[in-house]
C-alpha cells in the first residue's frame, strides 16, 4: 500500500475537487471530485493513494490545484508552491500550484539556542532585500541561501536573534486593485502595485518560492539550521488581517515550530488572540512578540515562568528616544523610564528604527518623508517621524553636517544599548543604510530597499562603534539584567544597582527644559561577605575593573556639566569613549564632567594602583583622564 494523501477544501459549492498536473509539461493528468459523503459543513475531504493512479516515480513531479465551479484555486494549506509567473508579475491564486511531495530534511541534531532576552541582540531583515544588491557578494542574491552566506557577518556583529519580515508565500502583485497593509497604515492602491513587504493574507504553511534559489522548503530549513549551528535564533513575522480566522493562528505557529524549528514569532495585526497563543502549551518555549499581553489572564495562579518567552514590542522607545536625541524638551523623565524599565512578566524590546519609517541614517538626514517614488503623491506613510536632518535635507557633503550626523547615530546606539531591555535594529542601521528618505517603501523592490553593502566601508567608523557597544554589553552583565533594576542599595554595598544624576551627582533634573542626564550602572559582585549574604548586582562573574559604568548624555545644543558620583577609595573615573569630535571633559576631574553639545560619553571605574587592561581600551594608554582609544 502506498502513501495516503489527505486534501481539504472549504467551499460553498458542491462542484469542486482536485486537479493534478505534470510539473514538467503543465499538462493536466488527473481530476477527482469531492463527494457529498466526505463533506462536513463547508469542508470537503478527500483521501487518496495516488501511486495506483499516477505511479510511484511520477509523484515527485506532480502539482495540484482545486477547482471550485469555474475557478481554479491554490491550496491555502499547501506546504510549498510552484509559481507559473515570475516574482513581480501580475498574479492571482490560480497562478500558484501546490507541490505534492516534499523532500526529507536532516536537522543534524541541531537544537534551538533559546537565548535569554537579557542576552539578546535582534537584527530585523527582509529575506530578499538583505542580499539582493550586487554589493552583497553572495552567490544567490535575494534568497534564503544568501542570508545563510551572511551568517558569519551577523555573528561578528554580536547578533543573537534574526527577525524576518514575512517569508510565507503571498501574491506580491495582485491582478486587481486591493488594499495593502504595511506598518501602522492601511494604504489604498489604485491599481496593481508590487507588495514588496508581504503584509497581506498569505499562504501561511509554505515559504515563499521567490525567496529561494532552488527548493524553498529545503533552503529555508538549511538557513534556520545554519543559524542554530551559529547559536542564533530565527524569529518570523506573521501578519494576520482582520478577516482571517483567529482560531487557526495557533495551529499555523505550531506547524512552523514543529516542521521548521522556528524559535519565535512577531505577531502583526489588530486584536489578535495573543492570550490564546501565549497559553498554548506547545508554544510555551517559543518566543512570542506582540504589542500587548494580558499576563494576569495568561499566567493566572501559575505564576511567571522562569524563562520568559513573551516579548512586548511597541513604538514608545522609538518615538521618545528620537525626540530626546533631537533635543525636544520634557523628555528626560521618559528617557529615565525607558533606561530602567523591564517588565516582570515579559521582555521589553527596544528599537529606534524598523521596517517602516525612517532608517536610523534617514532619521538624522531628513526632516520630511520623501515617498514620491511610491506613486501616491507623497500622501502615504506617516508624517510623525521625530527626525532631524542636522541642518540640511538629504544627502550632504558638508563636513560639519556629516560629523553631526555621525555623532547623532552614535548617540542613538548608546541609548539603545544602555537601556535595560533587548536591543533591536533594522538591517544596515549598523553601517548607515539609507532609503533616500522613503519612510514607507512597501512597493519598492529596488535599490531603495536593497541593502547597499558598500556602506560598510564608507561608514566603517559607525560600524566599529556599533561592535564596540555589543562587546561592552556582552562583557558587562549589569547592562543586560534579567529583571528591572531596583534603583536602591539592596545589597548594602554603598551604591544602588542603577541611579540617575544631573549637574550634581545623585540629583537628576526632570524640569521640562532639561536635556541632560547621567546614568550610573553598578556592577559590584563578590561571593563571600564575612558570613553575611553575598553581594550580587551582576548576574555572573567576579568583580572586575568595570564595576561602575557612567553614561553621560547631553542632547542639548549647548555644553552641560554632569555630576560624577564619588567612587570607593582606590578607584577613579576614566573616559572610555565619547561620541562627538568636540570632546567631553578630558581633565582628571572626579566629581563632574563637562559634555559638549549633542554628546554622550561613557566613563568607567579603574583601580588606581592596577594598570590592567580594560576590555576595549589599549593597555598602554595612560589612565589620567585622557581620551582612550577603542580597540
Amino acid at each position: 500500500m502506498g502513501k495516503s494523501y489527505h486534501f481539504t477544501h472549504v467551499s460553498d459549492s458542491e462542484d469542486c475537487g482536485v486537479i493534478f498536473y505534470d510539473r514538467k509539461t503543465g499538462r493536466e493528468v488527473l481530476r477527482i471530485p469531492f463527494t457529498k459523503d466526505a463533506r462536513i459543513g463547508r469542508v470537503n475531504h478527500l483521501r487518496l493513494d495516488l501511486e495506483d493512479s499516477l505511479g510511484k516515480n511520477a509523484l515527485g513531479e506532480i502539482l495540484y490545484q482545486f477547482w471550485d465551479g469555474e475557478r481554479r484555486l491554490a491550496d491555502r494549506r499547501g506546504r510549498a508552491f510552484f509559481a507559473a509567473k515570475k516574482y513581480g508579475e501580475d498574479k492571482s491564486p490560480e497562478d500558484l500550484y501546490t507541490i505534492l511531495n516534499l523532500p526529507a530534511f536532516d536537522w543534524k541534531g541541531t537544537e534551538n539556542p533559546r537565548v535569554p532576552y537579557s542576552d539578546g541582540l535582534i537584527y530585523c531583515l527582509h529575506a530578499r532585500g538583505f542580499t539582493k544588491h550586487a554589493s552583497s557578494g553572495v552567490k544567490y542574491r535575494g534568497t534564503f541561501a544568501g542570508v545563510t552566506e551572511k551568517i558569519p557577518y551577523l555573528k561578528e556583529l554580536g547578533v543573537t536573534t534574526v527577525e524576518f519580515q514575512p517569508i510565507c508565500e503571498f501574491i506580491e502583485k495582485p491582478s486587481a486593485s486591493r488594499n495593502v497593509a504595511g506598518g501602522n497604515d492601511s494604504l489604498k492602491t489604485e491599481g496593481p502595485k508590487l507588495n514588496y513587504w508581504g503584509y497581506v493574507q498569505a499562504f501561511y504553511y509554505a515559504p515563499k518560492e521567490a525567496y529561494a534559489a532552488k527548493d524553498p522548503v529545503t533552503e529555508c530549513k538549511e538557513m534556520i539550521r545554519s543559524l542554530h549551528e551559529a547559536g542564533m535564533e530565527a524569529v518570523f513575522q506573521f501578519y494576520f488581517p482582520k478577516e482571517f480566522n483567529p482560531m487557526e493562528i495557533p495551529e499555523i505557529l505550531r506547524f512552523w515550530v514543529e516542521e521548521y524549528h522556528v524559535d519565535g514569532f512577531h505577531l502583526i495585526g489588530e486584536a489578535l488572540p495573543s492570550e490564546w497563543i501565549a497559553r498554548d502549551p506547545a508554544l510555551s518555549d517559543t518566543k512570542i512578540w506582540y504589542y500587548q499581553f494580558d499576563c494576569e489572564q495568561i499566567y493566572g495562579k501559575r505564576g511567571i515562568p522562569c524563562r520568559k518567552n513573551l516579548g512586548l514590542i511597541r513604538d514608545d522607545f522609538m518615538y521618545e528616544g528620537r525626540r530626546f536625541l533631537k533635543g525636544d524638551e520634557n523628555l528626560v523623565p521618559a528617557i529615565a523610564y525607558q533606561l530602567r524599565t523591564v517588565p516582570a512578566t515579559m521582555a521589553k524590546i527596544n528599537y529606534l528604527s524598523t521596517y517602516w519609517g525612517f532608517t536610523m541614517m534617514d532619521m538624522v538626514s531628513y526632516d520630511f518623508k520623501h515617498n514620491e517614488p511610491n506613486g501616491e503623491e507623497n500622501h502615504d506613510g506617516t508624517d510623525y517621524n521625530c527626525s532631524w536632518n542636522c541642518g540640511e535635507e538629504g544627502v550632504s557633503r558638508k563636513k560639519k553636517i556629516l560629523s553631526l550626523r555621525m555623532t547623532q547615530l552614535k548617540n542613538a546606539f548608546c541609548l539603545l544599548f544602555f537601556a535595560q531591555g533587548t536591543p533591536r535594529i533594522f538591517m544596515g542601521d549598523e553601517f548607515g543604510n539609507s532609503q533616500k528618505g522613503n519612510n514607507n517603501p512597501y512597493c519598492q523592490d529596488n535599490e531603495v530597499t536593497w541593502l547597499n553593502w558598500k556602506l560598510k566601508d564608507k561608514n566603517q567608523e559607525l560600524l566599529e562603534f556599533f561592535k564596540t557597544l555589543t562587546e561592552l554589553r556582552r562583557a558587562n552583565p549589569v547592562l543586560r539584567p534579567g529583571e528591572e533594576a531596583k534603583g536602591m542599595d539592596s545589597i548594602s554595598c554603598g551604591y544602588p544597582d542603577f541611579s540617575l544624576h544631573g549637574e550634581t551627582a545623585w540629583r537628576p533634573q526632570f524640569e521640562n527644559y532639561s536635556r541632560q542626564l547621567g546614568a550610573l550602572y553598578c556592577g559590584l559582585y563578590r561571593e563571600k561577605d564575612l558570613g553575611i549574604a553575598p553581594w550580587q548586582y551582576r548576574s555572573k562573574g567576579k568583580s572586575a575593573q568595570n564595576e561602575f559604568l557612567y553614561l553621560g548624555m547631553n542632547a542639548h545644543w549647548e555644553p552641560h556639566k554632569l555630576g560624577l558620583p564619588r567612587l570607593p577609595k582606590g578607584k577613579k573615573w576614566v573616559l572610555f569613549f565619547e561620541t562627538s569630535e568636540n570632546g567631553a571633559s578630558r581633565e582628571a576631574v572626579q566629581d563632574a564632567v563637562m559634555l559638549a553639545p549633542k554628546t554622550m560619553a561613557l566613563y568607567v571605574s579603574k583601580d588606581v594602583e592596577i594598570s590592567e587592561e580594560i576590555p576595549g581600551i589599549e593597555a598602554d594608554e595612560r589612565m589620567d583622564g585622557e581620551l582612550h582609544k577603542i580597540s
